[in-house]
């Protein structure tokens, strides 16, 4: 999957409200994960961006959350979530926060393409300039029951066959 943002945030803990470190990763399907250092191994958690943001706030408008200590409060993030969660962040300047909330809310409206309902002529197009790495082959793509269901150009098929 691409890469759309990364970089070190602080997180608080839900239960304990202690802040850690992370290596934080927006991704291209629209979540948002958190590792233990930037190599993306060892993922923490994941968190659904795409659709799922009621609002972010940032700096002095985080009035219920202290930022770690030594950090200025004009790096926080709280990012409200639909469903009633909260993430508390913390970015080293107020400029990475606004970076990262802007990230965060392009990600939450952005409309994603569903590959798999994408012609296969057209799928084949993207592959060579949309994100090259994260477009399955269409004869690699499993059949759902939801796709039988769909119009014959929508489900995936053979590669067209393309002469250089």
């Amino acid at each position: 999957m691409a890469l759309v943002r990364g970089g070190w945030l602080w997180r608080q803990s839900s239960i304990l409200r202690r802040w850690k470190r992370n290596w934080f990763a927006l991704w291209l399907d629209g979540t948002l994960g958190y590792y233990q250092d930037e190599t993306a191994q060892d993922e923490e958690d994941r968190v659904l961006i795409h659709f799922n943001v009621r609002d972010i706030k940032i700096g002095q408008e985080c009035h219920d959350v202290q930022p770690p200590e030594g950090r200025s409060r004009d790096g926080l993030l709280t990012v409200n979530l639909r469903e009633g969660g909260r993430l508390h962040l913390c970015a080293e300047t107020r400029d990475d926060a606004i970076a990262w909330k802007t990230a965060l809310m392009e990600a939450n409206s952005t409309p994603m393409i569903r590959l798999s309902f994408i012609h296969p002529h057209n799928r084949y197009l993207l592959s060579s300039y949309y994100v090259p790495d994260t477009v399955p082959r269409a004869s690699d793509q499993r059949q759902t029951k939801d796709m039988r269901a769909l119009p014959s150009w929508t489900q995936p098929n053979e590669e067209p066959d393309v002469k250089h």
